[in-house]
């Protein structure tokens, strides 16, 4: 069943509160008590349609706005469409940040006869199952348990005095259940490793016949 489409008067709060407020996204879905994702999905739709804040006038009727905003799919047959550079989408993906839903809505703003977001992802998915096939790894239950610092950082905050201090993020997850434990710490010295490590096996309650770390 589809989703149910989100009302224009909350639509038109949505702009409002992300042009007029200069309000992040998740400030935005507390607000108006909705998903973080329908906020983004509703954002993305709004930039491929070319409305932000304030709506032109022709748009005051909520019926214009939503034909606007969902316009009727292309009949085209799928062998006329603009088809995307897999290649360069699949090197995108590799950046920090970067979802098929927003290399998608890229897509969709060049070309507007495009495939659907479903159809994108079913189509890169054929397209990367065609790559050279790699080795799938089996894993016995309590065999492994992969170690490290993911790539990316954090930010905290220190509420009295208003500090913001960047973190590490350790993770622990186990070959065969992909059972995760992860945690922020300060640094990556060996006080704070070792004392992840001991967190990370009184969390799974125990520790797997092997550590295997990447550092």
């Amino acid at each position: 069943m589809p989703a149910e489409r989100l009302s224009m008067r909350n639509l038109r709060e949505l702009l409002r509160l992300r042009h007029a407020a200069g309000l992040s996204q998740h400030v935005i879905a507390r607000s108006l008590g909705l998903a973080q994702g329908t906020i983004s999905k509703y954002l993305g739709r709004a930039r491929q349609a070319g409305l932000a804040w304030p709506l032109p006038p022709e748009l005051d009727d909520d019926d214009r706005l939503e034909a606007h905003l969902f316009p009727p799919p292309p009949d085209l047959p799928p062998e006329l469409r603009p088809k995307p550079d897999w290649a360069e989408v699949h090197r995108e993906l590799r950046r920090p940040d970067v979802t098929l839903t927003l290399l998608w809505e890229e897509y969709k703003a060049r070309e507007p006869d495009g495939f659907s977001y479903s159809w994108f992802c079913d189509l890169y998915k054929d397209w990367v199952g065609r790559l050279k096939p790699t080795l799938r790894q089996v894993h016995v239950a309590g065999e492994k348990l992969f170690v490290d610092y993911a790539g990316r950082t954090m930010e905290v905050i220190d509420g009295p005095t208003g500090e913001v201090r960047a973190t590490q993020i350790f993770v622990a997850v186990l070959g065969a259940s992909n059972y995760t434990y992860a945690e922020a710490t300060f640094t990556q010295s060996l006080p704070d490793w070792i004392g992840s490590h001991v967190r990370a096996f009184g969390y799974f309650g125990g520790s797997a016949r092997q550590t295997v770390s990447d550092t």
